[in-house]
């Protein structure tokens, strides 16, 4: 008799206001990293009714204009309407400061901007090697942004979130079992509207592109408490790096115990996780498993990770031996060794703040190399 099972992941559009504070704190470090490519910063920002806040920390000789940073992509994001209660005529402040010379002292030397584990994963289920349910959640929530920007969906607003729970049989995904949206749109638009538009113009094309078919209608819930008028900040407070499951693998794999947004490459909560990533990546596109989990660990000042793990979950069609060592010929897994092989010294991060940070095929921690 097949096992099955249900597994959920879900994503969030680029103005959900947890992505709106990913987005600002990763434009300033592209700004800095413009002028300044050893640029060091761990930047958060936070938005909330009516408020921009800028803390963390930053080291550069770039010359950065914060303020206008910050509203800029407030407004590209779409919230530029002051009744919604957070625009980009909100209320600023700036509390950034300069990095702490006791942290500094470590990465100068090469070391790790901080301690923690980073994990990567990959896995057959999708051309981008990553898992389907945070796959198709990311291309949902990508569409609801899409239809919004391009007029196809005229009352949507710049926010919203896509869920999405497949049913496995014997570990193999075999069909959408539930889809779930919400969207903020105008006053005058009703419920059956807002659902069937959603349907036609989000789901269906989404759906069609990975050959599956919708679920039942009483599997399809958009907006579950009715309606939903006033996006972002105004309704629900914004933070960098909160999203960190959304960032990563959707629930699928394990996540280490650091967000990536705002952060320069020297922290390896950043870097260390692209280099698990392509680790877990490389070692499932050349065939030597269908699903790969890398697992690194750094401390503060170290240039070497404490720890390297895989774990092929019994997929592996080589010996693990033989796959640690193709591993060791992927990549240099130092904290200089990372950023140098993979080229992060530039302003790439901006690219990273909506719809994951993985399966993104032009990022450098995704491309697929041959080893002899």
């Amino acid at each position: 008799m097949p096992k099955y099972k249900l597994f959920t992941s879900e994503s969030v559009c680029a103005g959900h206001p947890d992505k709106i504070c990913d987005a600002i704190s990763d434009a300033i470090l592209d700004s800095a990293l413009m002028q300044d490519p050893l640029t060091r910063t761990g930047i958060e920002t936070v938005a909330g009714a009516n408020r921009i806040a800028l803390f963390g920390e930053i080291r550069t000789t770039a010359k950065l204009n914060f303020e206008e940073i910050a509203r800029d992509i407030v407004s590209r994001l779409g919230y530029t309407e002051p009744e919604w209660g957070f625009s980009d005529q909100s209320e600023f402040s700036n509390d950034i400061h300069e990095q702490s010379r006791e942290i500094a002292i470590g990465v100068d030397d090469g070391g790790a901007g901080d301690q923690g584990m980073m994990f990567g994963f990959a896995i057959n289920e999708t051309e981008e090697l990553m898992p389907l349910p945070i796959a198709l959640a990311h291309a949902l929530a990508k569409r609801i942004d899409q239809c919004r920007e391009d007029g196809v969906i005229k009352w949507l607003r710049p926010d919203g979130k896509a869920q999405v729970t497949i049913k496995y049989e014997n570990d193999r995904p075999v069909s959408i079992e539930k889809l779930v949206a919400a969207v903020a749109h105008r006053e005058d638009v009703d419920e059956n509207q807002v659902r069937q538009e959603i349907i036609d113009l989000v789901f269906k094309p989404i759906l069609d592109r990975y050959k599956f078919k919708l679920p039942e209608a009483k599997n399809i819930v958009i907006n579950g408490t009715g309606i939903w008028h006033i996006p972002g900040p105004q309704s629900d407070a914004g933070l960098t790096g909160r999203k960190i499951v959304v960032d990563t693998y959707g629930g699928y794999a394990r996540v280490g115990g650091g967000a990536f947004s705002g952060k320069d490459p020297s922290k390896v909560d950043r870097s260390g996780a692209y280099a698990a990533r392509y680790i877990a990546k490389n070692i499932v596109a050349a065939g030597l498993a269908t699903k790969c989990e890398v697992g690194l660990a750094y401390v503060i000042g170290h240039p070497l990770p404490l720890m390297q793990t895989i774990d092929t979950f019994n997929t592996e069609t080589i010996s693990i031996k033989e796959i640690e060592d193709y591993k060791d010929k992927l990549l240099d897994t130092s904290v200089r060794g990372i950023i140098e092989s993979l080229d992060l010294r530039r302003p790439i991060y901006s690219l990273t703040s909506a719809y994951g940070h993985f399966g993104k095929p032009d990022m450098p921690w995704e491309k697929v190399v041959q080893i002899a």
